[in-house]
């Protein structure tokens, strides 16, 4: 495969090597990228290069096009549901990395100075010892 190297130092493939790996016309690629399916960065002088995140979308076109004859408009509402899930994702890992961070902090912070003013008062954890003389 001819590869061409982009600005950011990337390596991106050329559309006829990537048309010839994955056996169809590059009219096929230029139709989805028309629609919006896969988005090839360009080379200064225009030229379409697709990066590996460009070949792995791709893939997952021609997967829903050929193998589930999902049609082009359904396979842009399954991406953008993916890409959304993905972002929900990474916001729900970020809440509970946050969340993680203020339980622990709240916790070592609620022994050292415990709530005053509560309605209810609440009094540190005691530990409990097992009575004499009992086996359990």
């Amino acid at each position: 495969m001819s590869a061409r190297t982009k600005k950011r130092g990337a390596v991106g493939y050329m559309i006829s090597s990537v048309a010839e790996l994955y056996k169809v016309h590059p009219q096929t690629l230029r139709l989805y990228e028309r629609h919006g399916l896969i988005k090839p960065s360009r080379s200064e002088g225009n030229t379409r290069l697709y990066t590996q995140s460009d070949i792995e979308r791709l893939e997952i076109v021609l997967n829903l096009a050929r193998d589930m004859g999902v049609n082009l408009a359904g396979i842009e509402i399954i991406l953008n549901m993916r890409e959304r899930m993905n972002h929900m994702q990474e916001q729900m890992e970020q809440f509970l990395h946050l969340l993680q961070q203020e339980l622990a902090h709240g916790v070592s912070s609620e022994r050292s100075n415990p709530p005053r003013g509560a309605i209810v008062p609440v009094k540190p954890p005691e530990a409990v010892s097992k009575p004499k003389g009992r086996k359990s």
